[in-house]
């Protein structure tokens, strides 16, 4: 059988971009401080075919529709205070990703898509500490997988008492891999569900209902059939009561993202993509805004969607996601910036003084999480700090989130050398998933460096100066500049990619860990590794066997 979702040049170009108008799987729906995003997979829905989503369950189109929905309710519902995530199939809340595709899908295929899921999740969390927007998963069914470990992404699980109904983690026993979307991670470290009694849960396929499962900390309340909608209305009412989260009468309008492409290219207002397949790069440019820019919140608010910090962030976003889907074999991303330094740091200045407004707190939201996606990207990236650069305040974020960054020293030409300069958004405001500043991880949060990068903040800091601070890689001259960013690129390119993207996962998040960046690196490590393995892939593995009858054969031998 040839495979629905390998990424040849026959197939067609996954698109991130999505309206509510054009979601087949989700639904979204308010009342004033709570709104409800409910599941009805549509069977032959899938994002490409092959394979049914049969049980509610799910494949990369889904949690597509997922990630929008999210930014609906942060940008366009702002009124509201808790999102209560539950199912519109009678008794099967979700029964998580969807077996035959996985079984069908390359291995690329799989470990992207896990990486995709785990950051709407992990968006979820991120949205519920930082601007106190507050989920609710009203387990209204079986809810198995991927739906369990969406139902860990909230901040609170109901799960109907039911006689039936129960929470499990069943990909061990049944299919030879892991939990792909954080599930062990959350089960221990979030749960803190004992290890002995995870080690029954999460080996189990039946899965643990009823007050057992609050018993075993799987899920926070139960309630019989009868009662379920008004203890999920009311504990949903109090979790967002308790959230804080700033809140306003009216959202913004989240446009469709308009994008020129090429076969070679993707060019957005703020965003330019470029991509030499020779070299097997992509460059990115992002652009600082251009004319007047709103200096206050009614001006903000007035630019809506267009306010160039929101803008940008959604399109770099959007070109992110589209690379790392669509050019596995473009393995070195360049980072670039391009235009006025001191319109950056005023939009900076701006955010800055607003940041407590709604509006405001959410775009700071949107770029964090957009600069995370880049540490977690299993690409090479490369920071060219060139003439008519703008890496100021949020955008010097780009080269701090880089392997390296090459600065162009010009001593007998300053007026064209380029500058970095340094602003609050650079101590704090866009951490990595660490929560560290990505300053700090530069640093090992050590006082020295640190002070002294803060006490050259403001200031436009040239090549020399920007290398004595510890702040960029290396500054060669215009005469070195094109032969040692050419050779450094073409070492790169002759690497294994595999031992890349360990490596970069482990440079990248160094000395401090936490839930999060175990969840990744498990996936890049275990998951990955187990995903290649004849036990789960092969062909009596267990994912390529389940739902044919046929019983799995393993290689025994552990390694």
């Amino acid at each position: 059988m040839s495979d629905p979702t390998s990424n040849t040049a026959a197939q067609p170009r996954v698109d991130y971009r999505i309206e509510p108008a054009q979601y087949k799987h989700w639904s979204l729906s308010t009342d004033g401080a709570i709104a409800r995003l409910s599941l009805d997979i549509a069977e032959d829905g899938g994002i490409r075919p092959g394979y049914k989503l049969k049980l509610n369950s799910y494949d990369l189109g889904v949690d597509i529709e997922l990630h929008d929905a999210l930014n609906r309710v942060r940008f366009e519902h702002p009124e509201v205070k808790t999102v209560i995530v539950t199912s519109a199939k009678d008794r099967i809340f979700c029964s998580g990703a969807n077996i035959f595709m996985l079984g069908l899908s390359t291995h690329a295929w799989k470990v992207n898509f896990c990486k995709f899921t785990n950051e709407t999740r992990n968006g979820i969390e991120d949205s519920s500490k930082h601007e106190g927007l507050k989920f609710l998963a009203a387990v209204n069914g079986a809810c198995a997988g991927g739906g369990y470990e969406l139902a860990l992404a909230c901040d609170d699980i109901v799960l109907v008492d039911d006689r039936s109904s129960a929470v499990s983690l069943p990909e061990v026993p049944l299919l030879g891999v892991l939990p792909g979307t954080g599930g062990l991670t959350r089960v221990t470290d979030k749960r803190k569900v004992r290890h002995d009694l995870a080690d029954i849960f999460c080996t189990s396929v039946e899965g643990v209902r009823g007050q057992r499962a609050v018993e075993w900390r799987l899920v926070d309340a139960v309630a019989k059939p009868a009662q379920f909608g008004a203890v999920v209305q009311e504990r949903a009412a109090k979790l967002g009561d308790a959230g804080g989260r700033a809140t306003a009468a009216k959202g913004i309008a989240l446009p469709r993202i308009e994008r020129e492409e090429s076969a070679d290219s993707l060019r957005y207002e703020h965003v330019a993509v470029e991509i030499d397949r020779t070299r097997r790069t992509a460059t990115l440019t992002v652009k600082a805004p251009a004319g007047a820019q709103p200096t206050d919140i009614a001006g903000i608010e007035a630019a809506g969607a267009a306010w160039w910090p929101l803008a940008m962030g959604r399109q770099l976003d959007d070109a992110i996601l589209s690379l790392r889907t669509n050019e596995l074999d473009i393995g070195t991303w360049l980072l670039k910036t391009e235009g006025d330094a001191a319109a950056v740091l005023a939009a900076d200045a701006t955010m800055l003084a607003n940041r407590e407004h709604w509006l405001v707190r959410e775009t700071i939201g949107l770029l964090r999480r957009t600069f995370a996606r880049l540490d977690v990207s299993s690409r090479s990236l490369f920071a060219l700090i060139e003439s008519g650069s703008c890496f100021a305040g949020m955008l010097a974020e780009l080269a701090f989130a880089a392997d390296r960054a090459y600065m162009l020293a010009l001593p007998d030409d300053p007026d064209q050398a380029p500058r970095i300069t340094l602003d609050e958004f650079n101590f704090g405001l866009l951490p990595l998933v660490t929560d560290q500043s990505r300053l700090q991880r530069r640093f090992y949060d050590e006082s020295g460096p640190l002070d002294a990068a803060g006490a050259a903040a403001g200031r436009a800091l040239d090549a020399d100066e920007a290398l004595k601070l510890g702040l960029v890689t290396a500054a060669p001259d215009d005469i070195d500049w094109a032969d040692e960013i050419r050779i450094a690129i073409e070492e790169r390119a002759a690497m294994s990619p595999d031992a890349l993207t360990g490596l970069e996962a482990n440079l990248r998040f160094c000395s401090k860990e936490n839930m999060v960046t175990r969840v990744f690196g498990r996936l890049s490590a275990w998951q990955n590794w187990i995903f290649n393995r004849p036990n789960a892939v092969g062909e009596k593995g267990a994912l390529k066997v389940y739902g044919k009858g046929d019983k799995a054969a393993f290689d025994l031998n552990r390694v």
